[in-house]
């Protein structure tokens, strides 16, 4: 079994079929097929199944992908390791993180990074928490930034600062600028929030529920709104008002577009945390730009 073979494997799995696969690899569909031919006679078992859909992993195919993944990921810690030794500050650096951290405080990181290694070309992804984890822990990103922690001891994990979460409203909201003893002086209102989580949403998307079922109340007026930004559109319209992080607020603060409204016994926030796969070759890049994250 050797690299090329769980390479191909891998890339059939992820593009969804051998002709994807050929494309991004660059290769004829043949000769991706013998290349996965010769890797099920030497495991004596198909890794693909033919579905409705495309081809699915086999049984055989399940069991062999984690193990697949740790190997190319412990490659490239390899080569990383070599560029490193060769003294070269230079080669890329992937960092996924969750869309509604990528604000100003990111924007700012990424700014004072690329000003300190001008030749490492950084790429930024979004997704969510369990994605971010997953791409980390592929190897296909080198440090993840995602909301809570992960249980996976693949993962190593740093705590950043908290995000805080307010309540925003439009200007024109009766309670805009004042303060309510509780948040269950709240329960009536039409709120917007991110769409519940399913096996692979976000996580933080359990807040404003969460906050509002440790008070015993379990059902509220909620609209799904999947846009951090589409929902301060739509709460500067009067359509209902929702919980934000604060810090994504400045700018709609600033203008007067939105207002908050304060709750006593509110305290809300989502925890942060920057992660890379535990025993995993970290760059003087990746260091650079995780010891950012960690100031800012």
């Amino acid at each position: 079994m050797d690299t090329d073979g769980l390479l191909t494997f891998l890339t059939i799995h992820r593009r969804g079929g051998f002709s994807a696969a050929a494309g991004e690899l660059n290769r004829s569909q043949p000769a991706i097929s013998r290349r996965i031919a010769l890797l099920e006679a030497e495991l004596g078992a198909p890794v693909f199944e033919r579905a409705a859909s495309g081809v699915i992993l086999s049984q055989v195919g399940q069991a062999l992908l984690p193990h697949a993944e740790r190997t190319l990921a412990a490659l490239e810690d390899g080569r990383q390791a070599v560029r490193a030794l060769r003294g070269q500050d230079a080669g890329p650096l992937s960092l996924a993180a969750v869309g509604t951290l990528a604000g100003p405080t990111l924007t700012a990181v990424l700014k004072q990074f690329t000003a300190q290694a001008p030749n490492v070309a950084l790429s930024l992804t979004t997704a969510t928490s369990s994605q971010v984890s997953d791409l980390v822990r592929r190897g296909e990103a080198t440090l993840g930034l995602r909301y809570f922690e992960d249980r996976s001891p693949d993962l190593q994990h740093h705590a950043m600062a908290a995000e805080v979460l307010v309540v925003a409203c439009a200007p024109e909201h009766p309670l805009a600028g004042r303060t309510v003893a509780g948040l269950a002086d709240l329960r009536d209102e039409h709120w917007l929030a991110f769409p519940r989580r399913d096996a692979q949403g976000e996580i933080a998307a359990e807040s404003i529920a969460a906050q509002f079922l440790t008070r015993h109340i379990g059902d509220i007026r909620w609209t799904a709104v999947d846009s951090l930004t589409a929902q301060k559109r739509l709460v500067e319209a009067g359509f209902g008002i929702s919980l934000m992080p604060e810090s994504s607020l400045a700018e709609e603060r600033a203008a007067g577009a939105l207002l908050t409204i304060a709750v006593r016994d509110l305290e809300a926030f989502n925890p942060v945390f920057a992660i890379h796969r535990r025993g995993g070759f970290l760059s003087g890049a990746a260091q650079t730009l995780l010891a950012l994250l960690q100031a800012a």
